[in-house]
C-alpha cells in the first residue's frame, strides 16, 4: 500500500534543509569592531598629550597663515615643519576646519602653546577620524579570510595598545599613515603591483621614514611586476616609474618652483640630532653605548686617561659631537650601511622568488632592520613592523608566539612616553588587556588546529598548540621585575638621584627582546620558500 499523501508530505518537509541565517559582510563586521575602538579613543580625549600636540597645532597655523613658499622656512616656533609635503597639505586641509572651531588655534603668533578645550577636542578627533584609513587597510588585507581569523587580526591591529598610547595619548597620526602602508601591502598581495607601488609613493610623501622598505619595494616590483620579456618588462618599468615620478612631482614640484626644495630636505633630514633619541629606542645601539660606557669605566680603573664625552645620551642632546669615550663615532652613513646590510638577505629572496604571499613578512623585516640599526630612531617606530606582523600572526603557531612576545615588548618600551601618574593605570590596563586577548585568541585558534591532528601524531600535536615556553615566561617575568624596580625600588634607593636609570633599564631589557625578534624574522625569511 502507498503511504498516505499527508505522511509523504511530512517526510519531504523533514528532508528540506533549514536555511542558515545570512552572515554579515566583512565591511559591516569591521565597522562594528572599529566603532567599539572609537568609543575607547573618545574616552581618552581628556587624558595626557605630549609636546607633539603643540607640534601639530603649530603646523596647522603655519600652513593656514603662510603661503606655501614659507612653510618650511618659518621659525616662529621651535616646532618647525619637518614632514614631507603631502603631510603639510594634510595639515593645511585640517586647518580650514580648525579655523572654524577656534580661530586662535591657527594663528601663527597668538596660537603658540594654545590649548583651549575646542582645540584639544578638534585635534584628537582628527586622529580618531583619520584612523579609518587604517580600518580600510586592514579590511582589504583580511576580507577573504575566515570569520574568526579576520576578527582576531582586527582586534590585534585596531585595538593595538601601542597605537593607543602613541596616537591617542602621546598624540600623532601613525594609524592614518600605517593605514596607507596596509593598503599598499594589500594591493601587492592581490597582484595589483602598480597600485601598491603608487600608494607606497604617496605614503613616502606623507612620512619619509617609511622609506626604509623602499629597497624591498624596488627589488620586488622590478622582479614581479616588470617581468615577461624585455619589451613588456621595460614598458611596465616605465609605467611604474611614471606613476612614482608623478606622485613626487605633485608633492615636491611646487617647492622646487619656489626655490624651497633645499630647505624642505634640510628640515626632513636633520642629521645633526645625533645617533639616539632623547629616550633610547631599544635597538642595537643601546648595546654599543653600554659597551662604550663599560670600557671607559674599566680603562679609568686601570689608570688610563679616558676623556669623558661632552654629549649626553640620557639627555638626548647629542648634536654633532661624538658621545663615545672609547668606541668609534657612529655617523649617519654607517647606520645606513648597517640597515642596508641587514636587509640584504631579504632583498636576495625578493629577487630570486618574488612571491606576493611573502611581501608582508619582507616589508615588516625591513622596518625591523631600520629600527634596530637606523639613525636617531624613535621608540614609536616599532609600530612600523609590529602592525604588519599582526597580519601574519596566524600563519603558524611560531608566528603567533613571536608576535605575542614582540607586541608586549614593543608596547612596554613605549611606557616612558606616558610619565604622569594619572596615565599609569591606562597604559598598564591597555597592555594587560591586549596580552589577555592575544592569549585567548591564539589559544583558541591553534587549539582548533591541534584537534584536527591525529592522536598518534603527538609531536605534531604539541607543535600546533599555542604554548608559552619557560624561556618566554622568564623573559616576561623580567619585564615585570624591571617595572617594579622603576616604580617602587628605585625611588626608595635613590630618591631623586639617577633619574635616567629606570629608563636605561627599560631600553636595555627591551633591546634584548627586539634583537631576538630581528634574529627570528631573519631566520624565517631565510628558511621559508
Amino acid at each position: 500500500m502507498k503511504p498516505p499523501k499527508k505522511h509523504h508530505k511530512q517526510q519531504q518537509h523533514q528532508t528540506q534543509q533549514i536555511p542558515k541565517p545570512k552572515a554579515n559582510k566583512p565591511i559591516t563586521e569591521i565597522l562594528r569592531v572599529s566603532l567599539v575602538a572609537t568609543c575607547i579613543k573618545l574616552l581618552l580625549i581628556p587624558a595626557y598629550h605630549s609636546t607633539d600636540f603643540e607640534v601639530h597645532r603649530n603646523w596647522l597655523a603655519i600652513t593656514h597663515s603662510l603661503p606655501l613658499s614659507q612653510w618650511y622656512s618659518d621659525q616662529t616656533s621651535p616646532w618647525t615643519l619637518d614632514y614631507p609635503p603631502f603631510f603639510a597639505h594634510f595639515e593645511h586641509f585640517l586647518s580650514f576646519f580648525a579655523s572654524l572651531v577656534d580661530p586662535i588655534m591657527v594663528h601663527l603668533h597668538h596660537g603658540l602653546n594654545y590649548k583651549s578645550l575646542p582645540t584639544i577636542y578638534f585635534q584628537k578627533l582628527t586622529v580618531i577620524i583619520s584612523d579609518f584609513v587604517l580600518v580600510f587597510g586592514i579590511y582589504r588585507l583580511t576580507r577573504n579570510l575566515g570569520y574568526k581569523e579576520r576578527v582576531l587580526i582586527w582586534v590585534l591591529v585596531i585595538f593595538s595598545p601601542g597605537l593607543m598610547i602613541v596616537d591617542h595619548l602621546h598624540f600623532q597620526y601613525n594609524g592614518f599613515l600605517l593605514g596607507l602602508l596596509l593598503i599598499s601591502i594589500s594591493a601587492l598581495e592581490e597582484g595589483k603591483d602598480l597600485l601598491g607601488g603608487f600608494v607606497f609613493a604617496v605614503l613616502l610623501c606623507f612620512k619619509h621614514l617609511f622609506a626604509v622598505a623602499a629597497p624591498v619595494y624596488f627589488v620586488y616590483l622590478l622582479r614581479h611586476y616588470c617581468r615577461g620579456g624585455f619589451i613588456r618588462g621595460f614598458g611596465r618599468l616605465v609605467l611604474m616609474g611614471s606613476a612614482v615620478v608623478a606622485v613626487f612631482a605633485a608633492a615636491y614640484g611646487p617647492f622646487l618652483y619656489h626655490g624651497q626644495i633645499q630647505q624642505v630636505f634640510h628640515r626632513m633630514f636633520p642629521f645633526g640630532r645625533g645617533l639616539c633619541h632623547a629616550y633610547w629606542a631599544p635597538n642595537f645601539w643601546v648595546f654599543y653605548i653600554i659597551l662604550d660606557k663599560v670600557l671607559a669605566f674599566l680603562l679609568v680603573k686601570m689608570g688610563f686617561n679616558v676623556q669623558a664625552p661632552a654629549a649626553s645620551f640620557t639627555g638626548g642632546l647629542v648634536g654633532d659631537s661624538s658621545p663615545f669615550a672609547v668606541l668609534p663615532r657612529v655617523t649617519p652613513m654607517i647606520t645606513f650601511g648597517f640597515v642596508l646590510l641587514a636587509i640584504a638577505p631579504c632583498l636576495i629572496k625578493a629577487w630570486r622568488e618574488p612571491q606576493p604571499r611573502m611581501i608582508t613578512r619582507w616589508i615588516a623585516y625591513a622596518y625591523t632592520c631600520g629600527f634596530m640599526f637606523g639613525w636617531h630612531v624613535h621608540e614609536k617606530a616599532s609600530l612600523h613592523f609590529v602592525i604588519p606582523l599582526a597580519i601574519i600572526a596566524l600563519k603558524s603557531v611560531e608566528d603567533a608566539k613571536h608576535y605575542f612576545y614582540l607586541s608586549i615588548v614593543s608596547c612596554y618600551s613605549l611606557f616612558p612616553l606616558l610619565f604622569e601618574a594619572q596615565e599609569y593605570p591606562i597604559k598598564v590596563l591597555l597592555l594587560l588587556l591586549h596580552a589577555s586577548l592575544m592569549w585567548i585568541g591564539f589559544s583558541s585558534h591553534f587549539a582548533t588546529t591541534a584537534r584536527k591532528t591525529a592522536e598518534s601524531e603527538q609531536k605534531r600535536y604539541d607543535k600546533t598548540r599555542f604554548v608559552i615556553g619557560w624561556f618566554g615566561k622568564l623573559y616576561l617575568v623580567g619585564l615585570l621585575a624591571v617595572e617594579i624596580y622603576g616604580q617602587l625600588v628605585h625611588p626608595i634607593l635613590f630618591t631623586e638621584r639617577l633619574p635616567f636609570l629606570p629608563l636605561m633599564l627599560i631600553s636595555i631589557y627591551c633591546a634584548f627582546g627586539m634583537m631576538y625578534s630581528w634574529i627570528w624574522q631573519l631566520r624565517q625569511i631565510i628558511k621559508l620558500h
